[in-house]
Order: structure tokens, then sequence, then C-alpha cells
């Protein structure tokens, strides 16, 4: 089967995560840009707060492609140790590409939450969500960078995902939610009948309309217990 768009996967996956709705120490985080509009609608279903996580790769300079770690929200920053150690990547290096990459995730930072702080994850429950999952590197990255910051519990959740991806990252986070993983996968903008990109603006504005519906859910929820 085949998604309308994300904002359908988005729905569908939902349901996928029920037990989770109504909870006060939940949290949805999007990896930007396509899975702000999926979490968006994973997070008004369970009535969950919805904030990003950004995820800069660390390119080996030469061979961009190659990751040799990652840096994410917070600054906190994950070494490819394997790679670092067999191409004898000095620590300055890794210190240059590293501040070239956190100047730009901040950048983004900005452009995407404006003025609100970074979300607190200690001691919560994380939902992260992208809207599929190929190799799974940028979300292994994001996952580990996230433990770092000491949730209780991590949950990755994506509407598709090629089978082997979505087992092996079982053994990483507490909980792993493919929706679907069809063979052949094929790339996961097969699965989705409108996969356009999802633009900067886009993101802003899905932020903001979650603020507003979160606001809403806390003066209901102070109402129900005065």
């Amino acid at each position: 089967m085949i998604y309308r768009d994300r904002i359908d996967a988005g729905k569908q996956l939902a349901a996928r995560l029920s037990d989770y709705a109504n909870r006060d120490d939940v949290l949805v985080l999007a990896l930007p840009r396509g899975g702000v509009p999926v979490a968006y609608e994973v997070a008004k279903a369970l009535r969950s707060p919805l904030d990003i996580f950004l995820v800069r790769k660390l390119g080996v300079p030469g061979q961009e492609e190659l990751a040799m770690g990652a840096i994410a929200t917070g600054g906190v920053l994950v070494l490819n140790d394997d790679v670092v150690r067999y191409l004898a990547i000095p620590g300055n290096v890794i210190d240059e590409v590293a501040d070239m990459e956190l100047r730009e995730l901040e950048r983004r930072e900005r452009a995407y939450r404006g003025d609100r702080p970074e979300p607190k994850v200690q001691g919560k429950t994380v939902i992260l969500i992208d809207d599929g999952l190929a190799t799974g590197s940028t979300m292994r990255a994001a996952a580990k960078a996230l433990r770092q910051q000491d949730p209780a519990r991590i949950v990755v959740a994506v509407p598709v995902s090629a089978a082997q991806t979505c087992d092996e990252y079982r053994m990483g986070v507490d909980e792993i939610i493919c929706a679907r993983m069809p063979e052949p996968f094929m790339g996961v903008g097969m699965w989705y009948r409108d996969f356009s990109q999802t633009t900067d603006e886009e993101v802003r504005e899905i932020l903001a309309r979650a603020e507003n519906l979160n606001t809403t859910e806390l003066k209901d929820r102070e109402l129900v217990h005065s």
C-alpha cells in the first residue's frame, strides 16, 4: 500500500502508537524536514508536544559522503570510532568539521525554532520520527545523540522502512515501530504518492501550529484538574 502523502502516513503511524496517547511524559521529536509533517499528525493524535531534533553528518574531508560522526541538537557529538581509527583522522580535523556543522545546525535551529528553547528530554519518553528509513544512518546518529541527554525511553517510529534497517535498529533503542516494511524496498519515496520536498517555511508553520495545539491542550488539562 502506498501513502497518499506525509500527512496520511502520520495519521496511520499514529494508530500504531496509541499506547502513548494522553501521557504527560511523552515528547514527539521530528527529524527535519520530511519527518515534521509526519510527526505533527502523531503528536496531534497522541496529544503530545512536538519539537525537532536536528542532526548533521560529519563527513570525512575529501570523502564527504563517508560519515566520521554526527552532531545533533544540543551540540551533542557522536563519532564513528571505526572510521576515525581506520583513517587515523586527527582530533583537530574532527574539531574543524564539527565546528562548521555546528554553525549550520544552529542556523537551522534558529530558522525552525526561533526563540523557543531546545526541548528538555531528560526523563521523557521520546518518540523520534522521520518519514522513512533507508540505511538509517541519520536516525541512528539521532538516537545515539539523544541517549546522551538521558531520556527515560527512546521509541523510533516511521511509516516505512527497509526490513533489514528496521531489524538492525532493534538493539539500539527501546522500541522501534516500522509501520510498513515492503519487499523489495527500493527507497522511501517509492511508498508515497506525493513525496514532494518539505520546505523550511512548512516546517516553521507546522511547529507554530503544534505549539498552539499544545497550549490549548495544557489549558484543557488544567481545567480538568482544577
